[in-house]
């Protein structure tokens, strides 16, 4: 594995705590009176993080538990998340204006923290039991993955981001932006007034 990428990683239990505390951060952004554009770049984006999570820990990461155990929390993992990727395809074919679209948010969030849960109170802890001197190499092999799976989306996933954010977030944004041009081009004018 490249040393510099080994480096930089984190191991691959923290990884995957990074991960769901990303896509739970953004389940908890979702609200049902939130406008439709919001709600579909939220969806958007939870829905491309748990797809590329759930490949990542597919690929690399249960490959790595089941060579060294067997318990019925890796056995229900791979169902799960076919599950999740069940309740994505039907949020991707919906509209959030559609009116089962907030249930079947709400049904694939109760999934995510149910799955979450088992994950980070039995799965990780005894990953970093039994694979200890592994999780760096794991992590970076899921970091270098995780390139794979995230660049030929790149465009997809920073246009659901940009969709996530509220229209007066937007403006204040822009706001900010314009007084930090007007700032430093009035410092500018300053410094040349000195010369």
């Amino acid at each position: 594995m490249d040393l510099a990428l080994s480096t930089i990683s984190p191991g691959a239990t923290r990884m995957i705590r990074l991960d769901h505390s990303h896509v739970l951060v953004t389940f908890h952004r979702y609200k049902i009176d939130t406008n439709p554009r919001v709600k579909q770049g939220l969806v958007d984006t939870i829905c491309t993080a748990l797809e590329i999570h759930a490949q990542l820990e597919e690929e690399i990461f249960y490959p790595a538990i089941r060579e060294v155990t067997d318990n019925e929390a890796i056995r229900k993992s791979v169902p799960e998340h076919d599950e999740m990727r069940r309740l994505i395809a039907r949020l991707r074919g919906m509209e959030p204006t559609d009116p089962a679209y907030d249930d079947t948010v709400m049904e694939l969030m109760r999934d995510v923290l149910h799955h979450v849960a088992d994950e980070e109170t039995i799965l990780l802890p005894e990953a970093e039991r039994i694979l200890a001197d592994r999780l760096g190499e794991l992590g970076a092999a899921m970091t270098k993955r995780r390139m794979q799976l995230v660049l030929p989306r790149s465009g997809e996933i920073a246009c659901d981001m940009a969709r996530s954010i509220p229209t007066p977030v937007y403006l204040l944004g822009g706001i900010a932006g314009l007084a930090c041009l007007a700032a430093f081009g009035m410092m500018r004018r300053d410094d040349r007034s000195w010369r």
